[in-house]
């Protein structure tokens, strides 16, 4: 019995030594010191760096100057290791709310070099949020956890895990780590699942509090509402004084407002994008905007 007992354990041994080779090895410690922007791979476990950023300069940003100066006032107690919040950017589409994450990070980061990453996390890999406090905790640098367009869907329960999240369980939220989101949603659910736990539930009220204090624990509202037509002519008088594009004013004005109608909307995005083909036009070179 004892020599069966042997040859058991050493091809016991065996088979552990052979799964360990085949298992995929550990994806290296992240070195924060390659970019100050990153994104998160949810596949290979780590933090992949962004040396080319798409974004634009914060003074392009038009039309919301007052929560504009209130995130970068956050973000820059923030960067300071001075108390800040959780901030959600939601409202109107296309009009900078992910643009201006991105550019106040770049406005800090002019000042105090790498003393702020930037990284980025899809909304489809929201359930990696505790592992990737884990993996920030303890760090030197300071982070702007940010997932573009967040929302969520019926029957989608991994708001779960960005509640736990945000709260931090018993360790707490690491103090070095903040989390920005922007979305179309101010309570990050449609109406329409909203309304159904409260048709639903044993207990209506408190159906509706658990899907609706997601959004309360971010400690910043920052709505952005639809443009005005004076909005939407400064922004692309802005954008073309920028990137020098020679045409009458008259002719701007009218040629823009003709682009937005056909657009049926004006908003941040529809003026760059009007200043894209009015670039092609004129045969002048822009560079990409977030």
């Amino acid at each position: 019995m004892p020599d069966q007992m042997g040859e058991l354990n050493q091809k016991l041994d065996r088979l552990i030594a052979a799964m360990d080779r085949l298992a995929p090895a550990p994806p290296p410690p992240a070195d924060f010191s390659l970019a100050d922007c990153f994104v998160w791979d949810s596949a290979a476990g780590a933090m992949q760096p962004v040396h080319e950023v798409n974004r634009v300069e914060i003074g392009l940003i038009r039309g919301v100057d007052r929560v504009r100066d209130i995130l970068v006032e956050n973000t820059e107690r923030f960067a300071q290791a001075l108390p800040a919040n959780n901030v959600l950017l939601w409202g109107a589409r296309g009009m900078g709310k992910s643009s201006l994450v991105k550019s106040v990070h770049a406005m800090i980061c002019t000042t105090a070099p790498s003393a702020l990453k930037l990284v980025e996390i899809h909304r489809e890999d929201i359930h990696d949020l505790p592992r990737i406090l884990q993996t920030l905790r303890g760090e030197t640098h300071r982070f702007i956890l940010f997932c573009d367009d967040l929302s969520f869907d019926q029957d989608d329960t991994s708001y779960k895990s960005l509640k736990a999240a945000l709260d931090g369980g018993v360790e707490g939220r690491p103090a070095n780590v903040i989390f920005y989101a922007t979305s179309n949603r101010r309570h990050l659910l449609p109406r329409d699942m909203i309304e159904n736990e409260r048709s639903t539930a044993i207990n209506p009220s408190e159906a509706v509090e658990e899907k609706v204090s997601l959004s309360d624990r971010f400690g910043l509202w920052l709505g952005f509402h639809k443009c005005s037509q004076d909005d939407y002519l400064d922004m692309v008088s802005g954008y073309a004084a920028h990137f020098g594009l020679d045409i009458a004013s008259d002719e701007l004005r009218r040629d823009a407002l003709e682009w937005a109608t056909t657009r049926g909307a004006r908003s941040g995005r529809v003026a760059w994008q009007y200043i894209n083909d009015l670039a092609g036009r004129l045969k002048k070179q822009l560079p990409p905007a977030g």
